[in-house]
This record gives C-alpha cells, structure tokens and sequence, in this order.
C-alpha cells in the first residue's frame, strides 16, 4: 500500500500568490527547491527519514521534474521498508532523466528488498549499460544472479566488480548474498586474494584475519591451507604463554617483490618494505605492454594489463604507489574486454600515453612514501 506524501497540503490558496506579493522567478525557486533539497539532505543523515520525505515533496512542488529529490526522496521511502513507493520515486525521475544510472540501480535495490531478483538483475544491466565502471552496479548484479541461482554468471560479474574496485573482493567474502557460491573455485580464490593481501599487510595471525576480514576462521584456514598448497605462504610457528601459535608469512621471493607491512600489534604503526624488484618487474611488463598495443595485439596486451592490475601479481604495489595509473588501466581493460580488438586499433595513441606516463613514473622512483600512523 503506497503511504501517504508526508508535507503536501492540497489546498490551492496556499499555493496561490497573495495581493501585492511579488510572485517568485526562476531564481527563487531555483535557490528554495534546492535548499529544501539539502534540508532533506541533512534530515537523512540524521536519519529522520519522515522529515526527510517533507523537504523532499516540498522541493518537487516548485519543480516536478528534480530528478536529484526524486531518488533521495524514493530513497528515504526505502529505509522506511516502503519499497513499492520508493520504486515509484525512482520511476518519476526515471520519467525525465532515463540515463540515470543511481535511480536505476537504487531502483534494483528495491526489488532486491522485495526478492524479486530477475527484476533487480533487470535493473542492474540498464545501470552498466549507462555505466559500464560502476563497480557497485557490477557487485550488486553478482548478488542479485547469485541468489537468483545463476551462480556462475554472478561470480562473473562479481570478477568484474572486483576489478574495477578491489575493496569489492574484502565486502564479498562477507557477504551472505554469496552463500551459495562459497563452494565454488572461482568464489575461493577470491577467498585466497583476501587472505593473501591481509598477510602481506601484516595480519599474519588467523585469528587477525578473522577480525581485519570478518571471514569465518574455518574458512580462511582452509584458504591459508590452498595457499601453502601452492607455495604463496609459508606457515611458522612461535612460542607464547599458552604454548605454540602458528603464523604465516609470505615467501622470500614474493615479499621481495610485492612488499610487506611489519606489525608489532593490531594497531600499532607499520613499516613497509621497499619494492625495489617489483618496481623493475613493473617497468619490463610495462614495456611489453606498450610493444603489444603498438602491434594491436588484443590478448598480449590484456593479459599484460592483468599482470599489472591483479593483486596476486602486481596490483597491489600499484594501487599504493600509482593509485590513479591503476584506476586507468583498471578500466581500460574493461573497455577492452567489451569492445574488444576495434577498440584497441582505435585508441592505441590514448593506451600508449598512458603506459608511457606510468613508465616514466616508475623510472623517476615516483612512488607513495607509505603513510606513517
């Protein structure tokens, strides 16, 4: 049942101009609409959601067709649990802006709420249609296909959300939209990513993990046990007061490359060590990269663009000292993934500045001083 529009009055003299009272121009109402707006802004944040609606409505008596109130206001209708009216909202500013990627996407929010999934899925691919590097739309595609039983198509999506955002890969493995996928290879290497990264960053204790992840214990010892499988970790044991306590490290050979973060306490300060190999690692891949885009080798230079974005290669170095060069590789993979070899042919000149931007940072030793606690 659709609730009531909290704050509107229907009487018209209200709305009416009074005798002698200057009737307001586009300005004026541009200023009050928008001030409402930012009223119904601060209401949310304070959670009075009630409140929140009042401004919202108020702001779409002087202008109908705010796109911005509608959301907010379908918005506040949705932590109300008034789905129904919240889909309504979205649907009006859909009405005068159909590109709106937020409003489709909040929109599958709601049918989600709702467990109708094929219409959230729905939503979702209207929102990667208009923005293909929205790496929540993505997410929220891989959960929707997921509980829908389509498991393999979310962990696909769920892949590309990781890729465009790899903080994807951390809330993933705690989420229980993904229960279903948990016994599946490619859901557990994302398990291992997790885990692998949390050691590199100091958590060398399963029960750090635990806290730093929100994982199951079981679930990353079974990760860590993968891990050691494959040689990515090495396990050690030390004496304490309550007897031995195992602990991992990365191996010698790979910590020298990606470099680690030393801890001596949950939150005490941290030191990381110099990548100095992987910066010449990153430098010779860089340079295949280029030779691969100048000969239009599609694949070559995908897979060298993975190399350089994976953080089980070389992407976590990256993200910490090329964040934004990341970003842009990040997402001119996808680009290339979707259009394939027309799109490499046609901006190879754009990827070949790129590279060669980041070579150069790399050789002038421009990296990220690690931040000190």
């Amino acid at each position: 049942m659709m609730g009531r529009l909290f704050g509107r009055d229907d009487k018209k003299d209200d709305d009416a101009p009074s005798e002698g009272r200057r009737e307001p121009d586009y300005n004026d109402n541009d200023f009050q609409k928008r001030d409402l707006y930012k009223k119904g802004l601060n209401h949310m944040s304070n959670e009075k959601f009630l409140d929140a609606i009042r401004s919202f409505d108020l702001a779409l008596r002087l202008d109908s067709q705010y796109v911005d109130a509608w959301i907010k206001r379908g918005y506040a209708h949705f932590h109300l649990g008034e789905y129904t009216v919240a889909i309504r909202s979205y649907d009006r500013a859909l009405e005068t802006d159909v590109n709106n990627a937020e409003a489709w996407n909040l929109k599958g929010l709601a049918y989600y709420k709702m467990k109708n999934y094929e219409k959230a899925i729905e939503c979702c691919e209207k929102a990667i249609d208009i923005n293909p590097n929205d790496g929540m739309s993505w997410y929220n595609k891989a959960c929707y296909l997921t509980l829908s039983g389509k498991v393999d198509e979310g962990l696909d999506a769920l892949k590309r959300s990781i890729e465009i955002d790899i903080q994807n890969a951390r809330k993933a493995v705690r989420d229980r939209d993904f229960e279903n996928a948990r016994a599946e290879e490619g859901f557990r290497r994302i398990v291992e990513v997790v885990v692998l990264e949390s050691i590199r960053q100091g958590y060398d204790y399963v029960g750090k993990i635990v806290w730093v992840t929100g994982m199951d214990k079981v679930e990353i010892e079974d990760a860590l046990m993968r891990l050691a499988m494959k040689g990515l970790v090495i396990k050690h044991e030390r004496k304490s007061f309550t007897g031995k306590e195992e602990y991992y490290e990365l191996p010698k050979e790979i910590a020298d490359k990606v470099g680690v973060t030393k801890r001596t306490g949950l939150f005490s300060s941290k030191q990381v060590s110099a990548p100095v190999q992987q910066l010449k690692d990153i430098k010779e891949v860089l340079g295949k990269a280029k030779e691969s885009i100048e000969k239009g080798d599609l694949a070559s230079t995908l897979q060298y663009f993975d190399e350089l974005i994976s953080p089980a290669k070389h992407g976590s170095a990256m993200m910490e000292q090329f964040f934004d060069a990341h970003r842009d590789l990040r997402l001119y993979k996808i680009r290339l993934q979707d259009k394939g070899q027309e799109y490499l042919n046609a901006h190879k000149s754009d990827l070949i500045d790129l590279i060669t931007k980041i070579d150069h940072s790399v050789g002038s030793g421009v990296a990220k001083p690690p931040a000190k606690d």
